[in-house]
């Protein structure tokens, strides 16, 4: 395989090309951006394979969530990579914040507020054969301004046949449509039994996809409405089709995110809160890598996790999955630029609810026992 992997094959010489496209300014000025009219599309580098895309750069004032990265490997009709630019970084919300993880970081003065400057990096190994085209969609109402640098390197030899090229998702509920928003988690009400198909219809979908290869983690942004504790359910992953228990059953959503007894506000290699919502009174972006242990996959992979234990929570809630597969994938689209809009506070602190933005794709139906616990709550409260 030719692509890189951290501090490999340092202190030994390769046949390799190092190259870089930014958005310098050509005229020897210091106009080191370019503009992206609202409504336009701009393709930041085109480039010719084999090579490798090593390291991508990006500062920018706001736009990232109107803003889409796209990237296409090969010479492919639909993109690898499909995401609003923020999240893509790991920054849900439209909020920025500094962190470091292994794979992306991001650095500002403005932590934790809404659409201001901020310096994004990825650091993901992103091979290809024959080319590789990366581009932004200003899906925005106004002009978009970006700097950014693209570094990468190219070989002399085709890639070998089993290098899987990268791939990353957004998606999103606003809100989820779970059954019982109004019980409180970890409350006996909330404890309802989700099994068999019931969890891989219902559960909260990160992935789905089809083909050959591995599953690398995620981010997974939060907007908490109901204002306590939005964690609690499971991760539940199935490759290669359905059965039961799925191949990789969890405990509950920290525990995937590695962490415990809620999510802190730490950002780690491997996992961590990129951006924590006691410091932003609600909105919680946490990730999660898992690079030594990835879901392999030969045929096709669903990952879900339950957004409250048995899918009983109606917050909003978004993500990126990030993943390697061989060509060619399933094609998949990204929600309207009005649908990804964050949900907002007014003066008074209350969250501003509008319909136009909203894609709830299902609400749970209700079985006897969700009935019985609503009931219940409703009695006691």
């Amino acid at each position: 395989m030719y692509a890189n992997g951290l501090l490999s094959n340092l202190t030994r010489i390769r046949r390799a090309k190092s190259g870089r496209v930014s958005s310098w300014d050509v005229t020897g000025r210091n106009n080191d951006a370019w503009n992206i009219p609202a409504g336009e599309t701009k393709v930041l580098a085109e480039l010719e394979g084999p090579g490798c895309i090593n390291h991508i750069w990006m500062t920018q004032p706001n736009g990232y969530r109107s803003v889409l990265l796209q990237i296409y490997w090969d010479g492919e009709a639909h993109p690898s990579v499909s995401c609003p630019l923020g999240d893509f970084f790991g920054l849900g919300h439209e909020i920025v914040n500094s962190y470091d993880s292994l794979l992306f970081s991001a650095s500002t003065a403005r932590n934790n507020e809404f659409n201001q400057g901020c310096a994004l990096n990825s650091y993901v190994q992103m091979p290809f054969n024959r080319s590789a085209r990366i581009e932004l969609v200003n899906q925005g109402s106004e002009s978009h301004r970006q700097y950014f640098y693209i570094d990468y390197e190219l070989y002399d030899h085709s890639l070998d046949d089993d290098v899987a090229y990268f791939h990353a998702q957004f998606y999103r509920e606003n809100p989820f449509g779970g059954w019982g928003h109004e019980i409180k988690v970890n409350t006996p009400e909330a404890n309802i039994a989700n099994l068999g198909h019931e969890a891989w219809e219902n559960n909260y979908l990160i992935l789905q996809a089809t083909g050959q290869g591995h599953y690398v983690g995620c981010n997974i942004s939060v907007t908490n409405f109901q204002g306590t504790w939005w964690g609690e359910g499971d991760d539940m992953i199935w490759v290669d089709g359905y059965k039961w228990p799925p191949d990789l059953h969890g405990t509950g959503s920290e525990d995937y995110l590695n962490q415990a007894w809620g999510m802190q506000p730490n950002a780690f290699a491997h996992n961590g809160s990129s951006i924590y919502e006691h410091h932003t009174k609600g909105y919680q972006t946490s990730y999660v890598y898992h690079l030594e242990n990835p879901v392999r996959f030969e045929k096709e992979i669903r990952v879900t996790m339950e957004h409250g234990h048995g899918n009983h929570l109606c917050n909003e809630m978004s993500s990126v999955a990030y993943w390697y597969q061989l060509e060619p994938h399933t094609p998949f689209e990204v929600l309207p630029v009005e649908q990804r809009r964050p949900v907002l506070k007014d003066e008074n602190g209350d969250w501003v609810i509008d319909p136009s933005s909203q894609t709830t794709s299902s609400n749970l139906p209700i079985n006897a026992e969700m009935k019985q616990m609503k009931q219940q709550w409703l009695e006691k409260n």
